[in-house]
């Protein structure tokens, strides 16, 4: 049997490569997914990517499975008890970040009907694809990434710079960055044609 070919960064990591293979790429449109990857890509400013992919489920646990509507309402004693779970990242700013963005988050909601529709409308609702061969070519921000952090952070979101919306963009799959020869490349071209 024929090995698929793969985006180099997974490497050989179960983890990484379970990420990949399933998730990185392609479209989200639940607002409870997006609002985890846009919490998880706050969390890994400054670290990498598996550190966050390691902690997820500990993460997941620690705030109600992501649940805006529960996170919004976090207070002191809940950010106390989460600063002392060492199975989570540890950063005040990031964890009160969160908070921030569970009430940002409601308020778009409140006047889009769902984060979805506000995120995707930046790209008329259809994935951008991208045309990388090697690794080393993909961006870290664009001129959108730059927009969309610039109208986040308008809203009172957090920890939404530039870089890391563009790999919460990324993740989601409003960009298909997957490099040409991998097969999740064609996977989500496919699936959104």
């Amino acid at each position: 049997m024929k090995e698929k070919m793969r985006c180099s960064w997974p490497e050989n990591n179960p983890i990484y490569l379970a990420y990949h293979d399933n998730e990185w790429g392609r479209p989200v449109h639940d607002d409870l997914k997006l609002f985890e990857m846009l919490i998880l890509e706050g969390m890994q400013a400054g670290l990498a990517w598996i550190t966050v992919l390691n902690k997820r489920d500990a993460f997941r646990q620690s705030f109600d499975g992501f649940d805006f509507n529960k996170v919004a309402l976090y207070g002191d004693e809940k950010i106390q008890e989460l600063m002392a779970n060492e199975k989570i990242i540890r950063n005040r700013l990031k964890i009160n970040a969160a908070v921030s963005n569970a009430k940002a988050f409601l308020r778009v909601r409140e006047e889009y009907g769902s984060f979805d529709k506000f995120i995707w409308e930046y790209v008329d609702f259809k994935p951008i694809t991208g045309h990388w061969e090697c690794h080393n070519s993909i961006p870290t921000r664009t001129p959108l990434s730059d927009r969309i952090s610039k109208d986040l952070k308008k809203m009172g979101f957090k920890f939404v710079g530039s870089t890391i919306i563009y790999s919460f963009m990324q993740a989601t799959g409003i960009v298909n960055d997957h490099l040409t020869r991998c097969f999740a490349y064609s996977e989500i071209l496919n699936s959104s044609t």
